[in-house]
């Protein structure tokens, strides 16, 4: 969950009335939330860094505040203060409107195709006439901060950059160029640098050398100029010192380069709600227009209204109260939802504001109900379904064998579900393509390439890891595999197994044979070819000619058991032989 830092005084100001700490506590429980921290400036540094650095740092007391990570709205005091006077009644939720501007000519950012191999979106607005001061202008900063990184997914997705629009002139262009093409003054920066020259000024940079990775493998970097060829911003790194806002800006020119462009507008509408209560014309935003290469043209920000309708016996059953159509209506309007009761069955239109951007399902329209009614004023209810809880099968019977195989002298391991194609196959002298295995389409590393289909390379590589401990080594290990499966919806089951492995001087067959039988004594097979399980010789390459056997019980195949091929051990850089034994139990349930 992100966390809201705010200052006490400031936030109680905006409120227009004081709180103890532990009555805001309680109003934060109540809308959703959690007081997190009650701490200061001098506090947090004198944590981290020492005394000697807190020295000289604000004591103005700080609530830290943790916020639903979907709840865009809130990650700023203006959204704050506005949820929670909203949700305490204390005033109406605002309407926020897009105006065209006073000339009728709107700001213009066009796209060009170059784009498209970088960051092909781009949405803009204007902030007119807007008045900041330095609590409002730290507001302001921090809100572009806390939604790089939450719904920019760390500007991956989505780079805000934000212009005093009086020291540049549009129509503004959005286009990609060669790095070495890209010249500008950097913010906070006193001269020019080439984009390679800012990438390696940027990699010792302790904020923005994150973001590097974003573009600097890409043949062409983005980049906005205006009318003049000035730099406004190398998305999605670093704005231009030329354009860069300040507490006397008065008209703030946002543009937001995304390659998700919904994200893009969901992140505009936060930036211009949040701040447009400090224009002349509070809640207005001046549109401005944006021109993608195919010369299609729109308009920003959307700032959409829409409309969704809900029943109050869809709401009470879900939340399990018992509320009239008007008290629902009231409960989702302090949620920010402007609601009213239509027509005579119950039902209720929801009005959603372009600040919601989480409401996407009736669901969410229920819990906010919920919430606004408060989770403990609901009654604790016996369920009207009786049921008896039973353990599922399959794991019942797994916790019965292990305990068991313990007592039968092996030692549990536990290994990944996740390992190298090199592993599965060619290390048990397979070939990958008769694995059936489940491949992972962008693998962070090359230990996590495949799903397992065999519970053998991860005891052995356990054995590897545990070379120096006596022998001999007795590795157990019950647990799923995964293979594919046409048949099923997701292209694959999981399959329960059972895996041994006997480590020592000696291959140690007759033990892991031994443990076989004890397997079955414990599921109650006996001996037998009809209704009995029996063991008969067969061919693997992952063990040695001659010595490996299939078994079979209630005329079925379930596994393998022998010694292991010595290419098999090498592999593995195990130095000593090993038998193995690797069944299904499913069959046995």
């Amino acid at each position: 969950m992100p966390t809201v830092s705010v200052k006490r005084d400031l936030l109680f100001q905006s409120l227009g009335r004081e709180y103890t700490d532990e009555e805001f506590d309680e109003l934060c429980f109540e809308f959703g939330l959690e007081l997190d921290e009650i701490t200061s400036e001098k506090d947090i540094i004198s944590k981290e860094q020492g005394d000697v650095k807190a020295e000289g740092a604000s004591d103005v007391i700080l609530y830290k505040i943790d916020v639903p990570a979907n709840r865009y709205d809130l990650l700023c005091l203006e959204g704050l203060v506005r949820g929670l006077q909203v949700f305490k009644e204390r005033t109406e939720a605002p309407r926020y409107t897009r105006v065209n501007p006073a000339d009728g000519e709107p700001q213009k950012l066009i796209i060009t195709e170059e784009t498209a191999l970088v960051r092909p979106h781009a949405v803009a607005a204007v902030l007119r006439n807007i008045t900041f001061t330095k609590d409002r202008y730290e507001s302001f900063i921090e809100l572009q901060e806390k939604l790089h990184q939450n719904v920019c997914r760390k500007r991956t997705l989505v780079a805000i950059g934000t212009h005093d629009l009086d020291t540049i002139s549009g129509p503004f262009t959005f286009t990609a160029k060669p790095p070495a093409d890209i010249k500008f003054k950097p913010l906070n920066q006193s001269k020019e640098y080439t984009a390679p020259e800012l990438m390696n000024l940027y990699k010792t940079d302790s904020h923005l050398r994150h973001f590097l990775h974003i573009i600097e493998d890409k043949p062409v970097y983005p980049v906005i100029y205006d009318s003049n060829g000035i730099v406004l911003s190398m998305p999605p790194i670093i704005n231009g010192d030329h354009s860069k806002i300040s507490l006397n800006t008065k008209n703030v020119f946002i543009e937001c380069t995304a390659t998700d462009v919904t994200k893009a507008k969901i992140v505009l509408d936060m930036m211009v709600t949040m701040f447009s209560e400090y224009c002349d014309e509070p809640f207005t935003v001046e549109a401005a227009e944006v021109v993608y290469p195919d010369g299609k043209t729109c308009i920003y920000p959307e700032l959409p209204y829409r409309k969704e309708t809900i029943t109050s016996d869809f709401i009470n059953k879900k939340v399990g109260f018992n509320e009239t159509p008007e008290s629902i209506a009231k409960l989702l309007t302090r949620m920010y939802l402007k609601s009213e009761v239509i027509g005579e069955g119950g039902e209720i239109e929801v009005e959603i504001p372009p600040t919601r951007s989480d409401i996407i399902h009736a669901c969410d329209i229920v819990e906010d109900a919920a919430m606004a009614y408060g989770f403990n004023n609901l009654k604790r209810t016996i369920p009207r379904t009786y049921t008896i809880a039973n353990q599922f099968p399959l794991n019942k019977l797994t916790e019965l064998l292990r305990q068991d195989l313990a007592a039968a002298g092996f030692t549990e391991a536990l290994t990944f579900a996740l390992c190298s194609q090199e592993d599965i196959a060619e290390k048990l002298n397979k070939d990958i393509s008769s694995t059936k295995a489940a491949h992972i389409a962008n693998p962070k590393t090359a230990e996590f390439q495949v799903a397992r289909t065999t519970l053998l390379a991860g005891l052995l590589k356990t054995v590897a890891a545990n070379r120096k401990m006596p022998l001999p080594l007795k590795l157990f290990e019950i647990s799923d595999v995964v293979i594919k499966d046409v048949t099923r919806d997701v292209g694959a089951r999981n399959n329960r197994r059972l895996c041994a492995v006997y480590y020592n001087k000696s291959p140690g067959f007759e033990v892991i044979h031994g443990l076989l039988d004890r397997t079955m004594q414990l599921l109650d097979v006996k001996p037998g070819r009809e209704k009995g399980y029996y063991i008969q010789a067969a061919e693997d390459s992952t063990f040695f000619p001659g010595r490996c056997a299939e078994v079979f019980a209630h005329t079925q195949s379930i596994g393998r058991l022998g010694v292991l091929h010595p290419d098999v051990i090498n592999k593995f850089e195990l130095t000593m032989p090993c038998s193995a034994l690797d069944i299904d139990i499913e069959p046995f349930l």
